[in-house]
């Protein structure tokens, strides 16, 4: 194979989506079962040393990797789709379609409330540390940023299920399988956790024992329907 060909072109898009892809779900892990857990035993002081130097630092690679992990991903969709857009109707197009809905969702949700609610944050502990007041909205900003990242947290467990399984776990698409009724029911499901992880509480998320849990049962409810309606 030539590395300067469509075959090289997909090997590069390839490696960048997984590069990217390791970094940014690495450190949205790091966020929600470690630093996360740390902040809530730790005192004051150190709380506040790790919000001005650790967390800008972690939060410029988490939200960098999210956007070339997406657009990385994006670009490998068009460039198969220009190859025969029929393809998106198979066993590999209905998996890695929905992998790609959930995953779009958690990039925008890095950088539509994530990472401009931790600039509010960091903003009041900084400002704080200079002797001023916190600023009134910074402890709202955080319980918003908190529940975007543990919604993205429960969305990576079956968005990795299905980017494995559109290549390694075919399952059998027909003619008669009702895309558009399969369409709508994965988008009402999704769309649904999407609408709470905006203006919705945590509920079971709220522990690291509840979201890794509540991920593995929306990998089953999600792969159920696919597997009852194609």
């Amino acid at each position: 194979m030539e590395i300067i060909s469509i075959d090289g072109w997909y090997l590069l898009l390839r490696w960048t989506h997984l590069l990217a892809g390791i970094t940014w779900i690495g450190l949205l892990y790091y966020f929600n079962f470690v630093q996360g857990e740390w902040f809530k035993e730790t005192d004051g002081s150190s709380k506040t040393a790790a919000v001005q130097k650790l967390v800008p630092r972690a939060l410029w690679w988490f939200r960098w990797s999210a956007m070339f992990t997406f657009l990385a991903g994006t670009l490998i969709l068009i460039s198969k789709g220009m190859k025969g857009w029929d393809i998106y109707a198979s066993s590999w197009g209905i998996l890695i379609l929905t992998g790609a809905a959930l995953g779009t969702f958690m990039f925008l949700n890095v950088w539509m409330i994530i990472w401009p609610k931790q600039q509010v944050v960091i903003a009041s502990t900084n400002q704080v540390a200079d002797g001023g007041d916190a600023l009134p909205e910074a402890a709202g900003c955080a319980a918003k940023a908190a529940l975007a990242s543990r919604t993205n947290t429960l969305f990576s467990i079956p968005m990795l299920l299905f980017m494995g399984a559109a290549s390694h776990f075919p399952i059998a698409v027909t003619e008669d399988t009702n895309l558009s009724g399969l369409f709508w029911v994965l988008a009402i499901i999704i769309g649904l956790l999407e609408v709470n992880g905006i203006v919705g509480k945590p509920g079971p998320m709220a522990s690291v024992k509840g979201v890794i849990t509540s991920g593995f049962v929306l990998t089953v409810v999600l792969f159920g329907a696919i597997g009852l309606l194609v």
